[in-house]
C-alpha cells in the first residue's frame, strides 16, 4: 500500500475513533443522568470506560504525526492558512480534552457538582474537531 494512502486511512480512523468515543461517552452520561443517576459523571473514569479515554488519547496523539507526515509527502507549505488554523484549533481542542480529563478525575476523587464548565470544555473540543474536519475538506488544492 502506498504510504500516503496508509497515512490518510490512519488519520481518518483516528478521527472517527475519537469522535465515536466522545459521542459514546456523552450518550452514556446523558442516559445515566436522564435515568436519575446524578453521579454518572463521576464514574466516567472507571473501568471499562478508561479504555475509551485511552483510545481517545491515542487518537489525539497520532493525529498530529500522521497529519504532518501527509502534508510533508504532498508537499504543501506549513504556512497555509487552513493548516495554521487547524493546528491552532487542534491545540485548543487537545488542551480542552486534557483539562476535561483532569477535571473529571478530580471530581471522581472528590464528588461534587460538575457544573456547566465541564460540559463547556467537552463542547469546545467537539466543535474544534468538527471545524478542523471542515477545514480539511475545504482546503485549497
Amino acid at each position: 500500500m502506498e504510504t500516503l494512502t496508509a497515512l490518510k486511512i490512519a488519520h481518518s480512523v483516528a478521527t472517527v475513533l475519537l469522535l465515536i468515543s466522545v459521542l459514546g461517552l456523552a450518550i452514556w452520561v446523558w442516559r445515566a443522568r436522564r435515568n436519575g443517576d446524578a453521579s454518572a459523571h463521576t464514574r466516567t473514569l472507571q473501568r471499562p470506560l478508561v479504555f475509551i479515554w485511552l483510545l481517545m488519547g491515542l487518537a489525539l496523539l497520532s493525529m498530529p504525526f500522521t497529519g504532518w507526515w501527509m502534508v510533508h509527502l504532498v508537499g504543501w507549505p506549513l504556512g497555509q492558512t487552513w493548516l495554521l488554523a487547524s493546528s491552532v484549533l487542534y491545540s485548543v481542542a487537545a488542551l480542552a480534552w486534557f483539562w476535561l480529563l483532569v477535571r473529571l478525575n478530580r471530581l471522581r476523587k472528590a464528588p461534587g457538582g460538575v457544573g456547566r464548565f465541564s460540559l463547556g470544555l467537552a463542547l469546545l473540543g467537539f466543535v474544534c474537531f468538527v471545524a478542523i474536519a471542515g477545514l480539511m475538506e475545504a482546503k485549497p488544492v
